[in-house]
């Protein structure tokens, strides 16, 4: 059943998973100016909440939330597991969708995915919020006015010193999750770099994924008292706390990542950009941006410049606003597009696959296209 074109003024929006990510969209699409018709959660107290919080109906069910309020836009904020129903149900009845990273828990059900949208009505984005934060925007139109030359190789750091997200959530639970750190925040790593060098082809990926701390019963945080000493038995974290990937593409440029949800260093979320011209760093959400750059005026020198944005939205507004835009205009958007985000579940699936095998992983061959 495909929607009537809205207005801008009357985007329809429902929200499907009522917990931390779901209510901040929400609180998001009203101070753009839209409305949250309706939220689904299988917890009555979640729901509950929501309801109260934003006077929309609430239903315990992703079906029951669109035959009852029929949104023109669905926001996707569920457990990975939970991506595919939801939003396939969502396309199939020509809703437009946008999903919180990764695409899927797996990559066959990020290809069904992809799939569905490619013969829908509506369109989807995946929620890659920090290629909006103020640092990436403004790192992005240096780069297109040649500031860096050619880019040849990006480095993106995201360690947190201590973050595992509590054994007992479906964050680590690889049936829910399909992963850990890798698929949880790597997933953000690889995306930004990809988007840096604007999603060339690649054609291969290696790397290795380890857990070294979650499996502990001393897993001691001090920023997080209360997440020291599992209550456990020590065998019930299956998921990968951290992991060191290494991506090539078909000429030849090459994007290492390093991932973390704990580690014994300073906590980092670094991008280190490398180009034949300039180079530049910034910070994954982060609002400055450095550019490097040599020259020869005067007497050879280098030259470091400082850039700091002060935002009017968060990275996330920004994202909800260009979707609800094109919710409005019928115009989906060329930016985190389905496809994009079908890559990057292709190279955390490698990823994962070359440490099992021990060996890099062939993703494609030179002459084969990559989603633009």
């Amino acid at each position: 059943m495909a929607q009537s074109a809205p207005t801008k003024e009357s985007v329809r929006v429902g929200v499907v998973g009522l917990g931390g990510m779901g209510v901040q969209h929400a609180r998001s699409v009203q101070s753009l100016g839209h409305r949250v018709v309706g939220g689904a959660d299988v917890d009555s107290e979640t729901r509950e909440r929501f309801g109260e919080e934003f006077g929309a109906r609430t239903y315990d069910t992703h079906e029951a939330l669109y035959e009852g309020e029929e949104p023109n836009a669905v926001i996707i904020a569920t457990p990975n597991k939970f991506h595919e129903p939801t939003a396939v149900a969502a396309l199939e009845r020509g809703m437009n969708v946008l999903i919180e990273k990764p695409l899927a828990h797996t990559l066959e059900s990020a290809e069904r995915i992809a799939r569905a949208e490619r013969t829908a009505d509506g369109f989807g984005m995946v929620g890659f919020h920090n290629r909006f934060s103020p640092a990436t925007t403004a790192f992005k139109e240096y780069q297109a006015n040649g500031a860096f030359g050619d880019v040849t190789h990006v480095q993106v750091d995201y360690v947190r010193r201590r973050g595992i997200p509590g054994r007992n959530s479906w964050f680590t639970d690889p049936e829910h999750a399909g992963g850990g750190a890798l698929i949880d925040i790597g997933v953000h790593a690889i995306d930004l770099a990809l988007y840096v060098l604007g999603f060339p082809r690649v054609v291969e990926a290696t790397g290795i994924s380890r857990s070294e701390f979650g499996w502990r019963w001393k897993y001691v945080d001090p920023d997080r008292p209360e997440s020291s000493d599992w209550d456990g038995d020590g065998t019930s974290f299956a998921v990968d706390d951290s992991a060191s990937a290494f991506i090539r593409t078909a000429d030849d440029r090459t994007v290492s990542v390093e991932v973390a949800w704990a580690a014994s260093q300073t906590s980092r979320n670094d991008v280190v950009v490398r180009g034949t011209d300039g180079g530049a760093t910034f910070e994954l959400g982060g609002d400055s941006l450095t550019i490097h750059h040599t020259s020869t005026r005067g007497t050879p020198h280098y030259r470091t410049s400082e850039i700091t944005a002060t935002p009017q939205l968060t990275p996330h507004e920004t994202q909800l606003e260009m979707f609800l835009e094109a919710v409005a205009t019928r115009e989906p958007p060329a930016c985190n597009t389905f496809d994009q985000g079908l890559m990057v579940q292709k190279i955390i699936d490698s990823v994962y696959r070359s440490e099992e095998d021990g060996r890099s992983i062939s993703l494609a061959r030179a002459d084969e296209e990559m989603p633009a």
